[in-house]
Order: structure tokens, then C-alpha cells, then sequence
């Protein structure tokens, strides 16, 4: 069912303007949204202008469609002079603004369609549509002083908003140089050597230089604000931004001094907002269910330390004490070590933001099938009927004041569970929360069926990695400093394989070891060198994880198999 609304014709740069307020008056009737009476009325005036000055009469009709999917429908009809070319910057700009343009020809004269699509269910009765039509009859002409004064009142509750974004962001951006800075100073820190045998201090850092770089362009954000925003942030951004250029055209009016600096503020601030949208994807990401861990050796000590370093300044300037216990924690551990950090230093980050007074402390605990990581802290306590709510985006428990966007244990919740592992909170009313991180243990050696490891080097620090290494993938692991040491652990049980370790001398094997034994050599030496003496395979230790190890096993053991 379609009703027509009103018919207009473009002969006078003034009838621009009465187009744009029944574009206005129309789409307020019809119940759309503030921003969206806005666009409409900004594409009509864009392909009105465009068409009137290419053109020189144009016919407006508009029309509702009240079928299943409800609609208002905008045409432009005209009749286009011989040799003028339409230059199509208000048919691109309305394609911006609405949800479809299209334009037919038909002869000598020219349709250009415009719909804006309704939400269902809108309601419009046949006396609301007879009185919306009355209203547009009494339609007068008006000033371009008054529809500049329209435009201004829409800009000035737009530049509004604008500073109140802008005065929150700039609250986020000192929050995240605060922890840059101490991030750099972890940075100057670190060694030569450290920084080529880290791969867990090299991702941090990378990802850390990235937001800088992030903050530096788009004024700034952070990571609890990452969130399903981006696609809705950039419609009505988009919109402001076309309306101040629109506002900045002096075909449009000239605008005094206080005026154009209004408008470039808001322009400006759009652009800024544009280029954090698309630094938000990868959040978006995360809650479509589109991004995958990248599983690999993590270094479970290193990467707490770095995360310690980087908050332990945050925490101090509260006065509170940051404590870190990793006894129990294993040296090594396949996940990813990119999303780990970012869970941990989010509850953390949560921790040290809502206690006064105390201390805020991480945990590790270990056990066959799982590690835990568990963040404690002496704040305020959540009451349990919130328990669960805080998990929900953008939700804050009442009475607890701290600046947020409530996107932080959501977006937590979210990436662990991309690992693998579940979160949970427990909290008590007055005296602390804490949340526990748990993540499967990945024993890559655990499906190879080895009875006996034996583990050879000089170094008991190297000999202790190699063991935590293979982990309980043998029902059975041995070490020997030396050589007179593995000939002992070989005779009490012939080993499935052997780890010669970078400090064994000349890379000795021990004797009497049966044909079908496997040795692997762990050197300081790079990759792709060929195994010395009766080793069957030579793996770089700068390399080496459990993933690696393992595949290097199943190779050597099918190359033993076909002898």
C-alpha cells in the first residue's frame, strides 16, 4: 500500500530549503530517530541543490510504502538540458545518507529514487497520514537565515555530545599513557638478548606500540572499550561529518568566525571518531566469534613479570600493593600468548582500578589437566545479585564509581573462551572479589606413546626446561649431567628418546642404546643443520616448543620406521 504525500517543484534556490523541511517534517512524523530526520533531510537537500542548479526545474514527490518492509520514497524528476552533465557529489552523498538511491531514464526525462527504510511495525494511521499531508500543504518558504538557524540548533546538540566524547576519551588517553610510560621503561630495560629469545616481551611490546600509535590517531581509546560499537559508531559519525562539510561550503552560507570554528571542531572530532572505528574490528572480532587463538610456547614466568612491571606503577600511585605469586607456576605453556596477556592485564587492570586500599594479587596454580589464574583484590566487593550482570556489555554495578565503559570483564570472558578455558567470579560484599582464569593444559608429546625420556645435559637449569618440557607425555623422564651419568640410566631401562641438551659436551650420546631409540639434539645453533654424530634429528633451541618437538619426534620415528 503506498500513499503519496506531497508534490513540490524546484524553480528557485528557496524551494531547496522548503524540500529539506518537509524532508524533515515528514520523517519526524513517520517516528525515525533524531540522526536519521537529520540524513534524510541532508540527502534531500544535497540532490536538490545538485539537480536545481544542473537542471533548472525539478519535480519532488514523496511517497510512503506501508507494506511489509515500510518505507518512505523520495523521487526527483527532471528533464536533463542537452550537453550538462550532473557532476553526481549529491547522488553519492545521498547514497551515503539513505538506504537506497537509484536513478532511471525514461527519454528526455530523468527519475531519481531515494527510500529510506522504516522500522516495521511504525503505525502510521490513515488520519495521521491525511494530517501529515495538511501540514505539508501549509508548507511556506523560508529564509536561508532560518534553515541556517535549524541547522545550527542540530549542530549545537551534535557538538554537545561531541565534547562529551571527547572530554571522556581524553579522561581514557592520560589512563593509557600513564601506562605506556611504564611500559617504555619496562622497554629500556630489557636486554639484547632478552628481546631476541623473548617472543612473549616482543608480541607484548609490538601490541603495546601499536596502541600508541592507535592513540596518537584517534585521540584515544582502550582496551575495555573495544567493543560491538564500531559498525553502529560509524553511521551517525558519518553523519556529522557530512553535515559540518555541508555546513563548511560557502555555497551553502557563509558562517562567521566562532561559527566555522565550531563546525571544524566537530568536523574534526568525526574523523578522529572515523579512524577509532576501524581500530575497534578486531573486538568486534572477538564477540562475532571470528577470532582464533594462535597457539605456541609461552614463557608463563617472563610474561607475568612484564605484566607486573607494567602495572606495578598504576598500583603504586593508589598506594596499593601488587603482588605476584607464580611458585606453582609452570615454566612453560601452550596458548596464546597475545590473548593471555590481554585477559590477565584487563583483570588486573580492573583490580587496581576499584580497590582503595590493600593489595591486588595474581595467583598461578597448576594441576595435570589445567593452570589457573587467579586475581585477587581487597576493593568494595560485588553484591551477588550483580554477579552475572557484570558480565553483560556496558553494564556497572550501582554505587561503585570508577571510569569505564563496563566492557572489560565481557571482553575477558569472551577472549578466554577463544582459548579454550572458562572464566568465573566469586566475590564477598565489603571484603574483595576474585576471578579465576582457567585454561586446558596442551600436551602436544602426550599422544606419541613414550615410556622413557632421558634428558642429558651438563646444565641442571637446562635439564629442568627440557623435563618441563616434555611434561607427563612419558610415563617415565630421567636426566643425566653427563655422559657416565645417561650410560647408568640407560642400563636401568633402554629410553624411548633421548634430549641431548645444548650444554651436553661434544654432544655425547650414551652407549648401548637399542637401534629404535630416537635422539634429538637441542643446540644453540640455528635451524637446518645437519644432526651431529648419532643424533637423528637437531632442533635449534632458540625454536624449540613443545609443538616443534613433537612434530620433530613423529618425523624421526617414521624415518626409523622405514629403515
Amino acid at each position: 500500500m503506498a500513499d503519496d504525500l506531497i508534490h513540490l517543484r524546484l524553480t528557485e534556490e528557496p524551494d531547496v530549503f522548503t524540500v529539506r523541511q518537509a524532508g524533515r517534517q515528514v520523517a519526524a512524523a513517520l517516528r525515525c530517530p533524531q540522526h536519521d530526520q537529520v540524513r534524510i533531510a541532508t540527502a534531500l537537500s544535497e540532490l536538490g541543490r545538485e539537480l536545481y542548479s544542473c537542471c533548472g526545474r525539478v519535480s519532488v514527490g514523496f511517497r510512503l510504502d506501508r507494506d511489509a518492509a515500510p518505507a518512505l520514497v523520495i523521487e526527483f524528476g527532471f528533464a536533463p538540458r542537452p550537453g550538462v552533465r550532473i557532476p553526481g557529489e549529491g547522488v553519492a552523498a545521498a547514497g551515503r545518507l539513505m538506504d537506497l538511491v537509484e536513478e532511471d531514464r525514461a527519454g528526455g526525462l530523468a527519475i531519481v529514487r531515494t527510500r529510506k527504510n522504516l522500522t516495521a511495525g511504525t503505525g502510521v494511521t490513515d488520519d495521521e497520514v491525511d494530517e501529515l499531508r495538511a501540514r505539508l500543504r501549509r508548507l511556506h518558504p523560508v529564509s536561508a537565515l532560518d534553515e541556517l538557524r535549524t541547522q545550527n540548533a542540530e549542530l549545537i546538540e551534535a557538538l554537545e555530545e561531541s565534547r562529551r566524547q571527547r572530554e571522556e576519551l581524553q579522561n581514557l588517553n592520560a589512563e593509557l599513557e600513564q601506562t605506556n610510560r611504564g611500559v617504555m621503561a619496562l622497554y629500556t630495560e630489557l636486554s639484547e638478548e632478552l628481546e631476541k629469545t623473548n617472543r612473549g616481551v616482543v608480541a607484548l611490546y609490538a601490541e603495546l606500540d601499536d596502541k600508541t600509535e592507535q592513540l596518537h590517531d584517534a585521540v584515544a581509546t582502550k582496551n575495555r572499550f573495544w567493543a560491538s560499537i564500531s559498525h553502529e559508531l560509524r553511521t551517525p559519525v558519518n553523519g556529522i561529518v557530512g553535515l559540518a562539510r555541508l555546513l563548511l561550503d560557502p555555497q551553502n552560507g557563509p558562517l562567521d568566525e566562532e561559527q566555522q570554528r565550531q563546525v571544524s571542531l566537530i568536523n574534526d572530532t568525526g574523523i578522529a571518531l572515523l579512524g577509532m572505528v576501524e581500530e575497534l574490528l578486531d573486538m568486534a572480532k572477538a564477540e562475532q566469534g571470528r577470532l582464533e587463538a594462535r597457539q605456541g610456547l609461552m614463557e608463563t614466568r617472563a610474561m607475568l613479570g612484564q605484566l607486573s612491571a607494567l602495572l606495578r606503577p598504576i598500583a603504586e600511585q593508589k598506594n596499593l600493593t601488587l603482588a605476584v605469586d607464580a611458585a606453582d607456576a609452570p615454566s612453560v605453556l601452550v596458548t596464546d600468548e597475545v590473548l593471555l596477556t590481554r585477559v590477565l592485564r584487563n583483570l588486573l587492570g580492573n583490580a587496581v582500578k576499584f580497590t582503595v586500599e590493600g593489595e591486588v594479587r595474581l595467583t598461578v596454580r597448576s594441576t595435570p589437566d589445567h593452570v589457573a589464574f587467579v586475581v585477587a583484590d581487597t576493593g568494595p566487593g560485588i553484591p551477588p545479585a550483580y554477579s552475572e550482570r557484570v558480565f553483560e556489555e556496558f553494564y556497572q554495578v550501582p554505587g561503585i564509581s570508577a571510569p569505564g565503559t563496563g566492557l572489560g570483564l565481557p571482553y575477558a570472558r569472551r577472549l578466554t573462551a577463544v582459548l579454550g578455558g572458562e572464566l568465573t567470579l566469586d566475590s564477598t560484599l565489603g571484603e574483595g572479589t576474585t576471578v579465576t582464569v582457567r585454561l586446558p593444559t596442551h600436551r602436544p608429546l602426550a599422544g606419541l606413546g613414550l615410556r622413557h625420556v632421558l634428558v642429558v645435559d651438563a646444565d641442571a637449569a637446562s635439564r629442568r626446561g627440557l623435563r618441563d618440557l616434555v611434561g607427563a607425555a612419558a610415563e617415565r623422564v630421567s636426566e643425566a649431567p653427563g655422559a657416565a651419568a645417561a650410560d647408568d640410566a640407560v642400563a636401568s631401562g633402554a629410553p624411548d628418546l633421548v634430549l641431548l641438551g645444548p650444554g651436553t659436551p661434544d654432544l655425547d650420546v650414551p652407549s648401548g642404546l637399542p637401534p629404535g631409540t630416537m635422539v634429538v639434539a637441542v643446540t644453540a645453533e640455528p635451524p637446518g643443520r645437519p644432526p651431529p654424530g648419532r643424533a637423528d634429528a637437531t632442533v635449534s633451541r632458540d625454536h624449540l616448543d613443545p609443538l616443534m618437538l613433537a612434530e620433530t619426534v613423529r618425523d624421526v620415528r617414521e624415518r626409523k620406521g622405514r629403515r
